[in-house]
């Protein structure tokens, strides 16, 4: 099968840890979540979550948005895993490229929940990557995060992308993947089309502490992506594009939010699911917007995912200073 929209990253089960009993603090400039130590916390409920992850809830994303998707991951030969695997099978996602490995556990986190944001405990498994012998290259390559074990499959990515030009790449780095540094992925971003990231994490990339957010952009579309779109929370997103910059702020949200755990991940994958469908980047972005307005009224980062229709729905009714301005 042909497949639009191909994600590449680790898979996860996310255990939502709804706290009553703790505190946000601002400790040394960092906000820190502070519960009382030795002592026994109270918690309202847990609610597992299957087969999430950046890579994952792109997948459902696009899935969901009606493009043929598909999931490069790999799971332990445990129930967790043959439990992610359903739940990928029945959002649509072809698991296809998900590899069983003996001997491992497939990821599980804890999730942290107090109001609307999200402390997450992880432990990643160090699973072994391979790029698959693909029966017809797909349109889109989604890269987000992975393990420290799969650093040199980075380079396999990049090759790919490189002798497939009819493939193009998406690149949303994960926490390694920043860490690493533009330098030693400088084939990756030499291919990549479309990079997503906040606005701390440009600057970490970067080692900069530029502020403007056009800069950040400029200097990360020199490493070599031909789109790049830089978010920065509250203040709405921004994109580097052959049109020039532009700023779309957030979409508002119809209630308050329940949870943000995945709105980066909805932001970032819907808007590469319009770039196919054959929107310009920018108009792409808002609609982007307008999935994370929804998934955030929601637990878990794919439960309120939407359909092209709801989308274009919510577009429709938007409000009128939700327009794309230029910087």
């Amino acid at each position: 099968m042909k497949y639009d929209f191909v994600a590449i990253g680790d898979i996860t089960t996310d255990a939502f840890i709804k706290l009553k009993d703790a505190e946000e603090l601002m400790d040394h400039g960092t906000r820190e979540l502070c519960v009382r130590f030795a002592d026994k916390v109270p918690y309202e409920e847990v609610i597992e979550v299957r087969a999430v992850g950046n890579a994952a809830n792109a997948a459902v994303a696009s899935a969901r948005i009606g493009l043929p998707s598909a999931l490069i991951a790999r799971v332990g030969d445990d129930e967790n895993g043959r439990n992610c695997r359903e739940t990928l099978k029945d959002n649509g996602v072809s698991d296809e490229y998900v590899e069983t490995q003996k001997g491992l556990p497939t990821n599980y986190h804890y999730v942290l929940w107090f109001g609307a944001e999200r402390t997450i405990l992880v432990k990643q498994t160090k699973f072994t990557y391979s790029m698959p012998m693909f029966e017809s290259p797909p349109k889109w390559i989604y890269l987000t995060s992975l393990g420290e074990s799969a650093k040199e499959f980075h380079h396999d990515v990049a090759a790919y992308c490189k002798a497939h030009p009819e493939t193009k790449l998406a690149f949303q780095p994960g926490t390694f993947q920043i860490k690493l540094g533009a330098a030693e992925l400088k084939d990756l971003y030499a291919v990549t089309e479309i990079f997503f990231c906040n606005k701390e994490e440009a600057q970490k990339i970067l080692g900069s502490g530029e502020s403007d957010v056009k800069k950040l952009m400029e200097d990360i579309k020199a490493l070599g992506p031909k789109i790049v779109v830089v978010t920065d929370g509250p203040n709405g997103s921004n994109i580097l594009d052959e049109s020039g910059a532009w700023h779309v702020p957030m979409y508002p949200d119809p209630a308050p939010p329940v949870s943000r755990t995945g709105a980066g991940d909805a932001t970032a994958s819907t808007t590469v699911a319009y770039i196919i469908k054959g929107l310009s980047a920018h108009d792409a972005l808002m609609r982007g917007l307008i999935n994370a307005a929804s998934v955030v009224q929601g637990v878990g980062a794919q439960t309120k995912l939407m359909s092209d229709a709801d989308i274009e729905a919510w577009y429709a009714k938007r409000p009128g200073d939700f327009v794309a301005t230029k910087l």
